[in-house]
């Protein structure tokens, strides 16, 4: 089962992108979508829902 695509926004850059190579990250209960900024060595993060996490792990 493929990943869905989303989007994220790389706050060095100030620009917006679309992937689908992110992992899933738990934090005290919070589930986050993290990847690879397309600008530098920094990473995006984004706050996704329970359902969300549990369907892209």
């Amino acid at each position: 089962m493929a990943k869905e695509t989303i989007e994220f926004f790389d706050v060095k850059s100030k620009d917006k992108f679309k992937t689908n190579d992110y992992r899933i990250v738990d934090k005290g209960g919070r589930f986050f979508a993290v990847t690879k900024a397309k600008s530098g060595p920094h990473e995006c993060w984004r706050v996704v829902s329970k359902d969300f996490a549990h369907k892209n792990k």
